[in-house]
């Protein structure tokens, strides 16, 4: 049996589409769609179902890639492994949103990236939930931290940690709203406080004020800037009020430079999770920063 037919069925299998399986590929979707039809003679057994949208393997399917998907995937680690013979450090590329990746991540996984025989050099870039996933299922990053879990067998994800978000703003204007009224008439003192988010849409407010309240904020956004440590900024400054995760507001809180405005008994959470491809977890540099990673998040949490 082909090789390169086993390849393009379990990147099929795993990615449930022939466009996205293509894309993955570098081949045309008529390619992959001949190489399928062929693999299926052979076999002698329909694979996959065809859908409107993507395909379903048969039973037929679901076991050749259970029998397939390990052999190919150490055979793609000997061959990563020959590439990268004359260099000194592999490289690991890991994508995520830039605040949780500047203050956690990167922190933890440098201490692996010295020049020992299983360090690593590492390259990180930022992007949003679906850009950081749709990068990792094309190829570009090896792990990608993200606050959607993916869908479909191409990645595979682990819960990485829970986020608290808190409820903040700067003394004088916690002074002006007062904690006692807060406590009485909830979101009500709030709506006429400028706001401070990451988006027009107040992704952070909104989902606050869902949890918390029970109700949907109709205070104005004051103040938009797409980071949220720059969004820590502002509401220091007195801009506005902030929804904002407890390991970035920390130590603002800790030095007065913010005041949290309401403490419920359950604070909303956020959970982050930790995705690869699947079977990219049997090359050691992934698995050992994939294992850093989960290890350090049980302090973070």
């Amino acid at each position: 049996m082909d090789l390169a037919l086993l390849r393009t069925f379990v990147t099929v299998h795993r990615a449930g589409s022939f466009t996205r399986a293509a894309a993955l590929l570098g081949l045309s979707q008529p390619a992959v769609t001949s190489q399928i039809r062929t693999l299926e003679r052979q076999v002698g057994r329909p694979l996959f179902l065809r859908q409107a949208r993507g395909v379903t393997p048969t039973t037929i399917g679901d076991e050749l890639a259970h029998k397939a998907a390990p052999h190919l995937d150490a055979l793609v680690e000997i061959a990563e492994s020959g590439l990268e013979e004359d260099s000194s450090l592999r490289t690991l590329h890991l994508a995520g949103p830039p605040e949780f990746t500047a203050e956690r991540a990167l922190p933890a996984l440098t201490e692996l990236t010295g020049e020992d025989d299983q360090g690593f050099a590492l390259r990180a870039s930022f992007g949003t939930a679906d850009e950081v996933l749709e990068g990792l299922a094309a190829g570009h990053h090896d792990l990608a931290i993200s606050t959607v879990r993916p869908r479909g067998a191409l990645l595979t994800a682990t819960a990485l940690c829970d986020e608290e978000h808190v409820l903040v703003a700067a003394p004088h204007r916690a002074e002006q709203i007062g904690a006692g009224t807060l406590r009485r008439t909830g979101p009500a003192a709030l709506e006429r406080v400028p706001v401070v988010e990451v988006h027009e849409s107040l992704p952070f407010v909104a989902r606050y004020w869902a949890s918390v309240f029970d109700s949907r904020p109709v205070c104005p956004g004051t103040v938009i800037v797409p980071d949220l440590r720059a969004v820590l900024a502002c509401a220091a400054a007195g801009a506005g009020l902030a929804v904002l995760p407890r390991y970035l507001v920390a130590g603002a809180l800790e030095r007065g430079e913010v005041v949290a405005l309401h403490e419920p008994t359950v604070p909303p959470l956020r959970t982050y999770f930790l995705a690869v491809r699947t079977g990219t977890l049997a090359m050691p540099h992934i698995a050992r920063a994939h294992e850093w990673l989960e290890r350090a998040a049980a302090g973070w949490c």
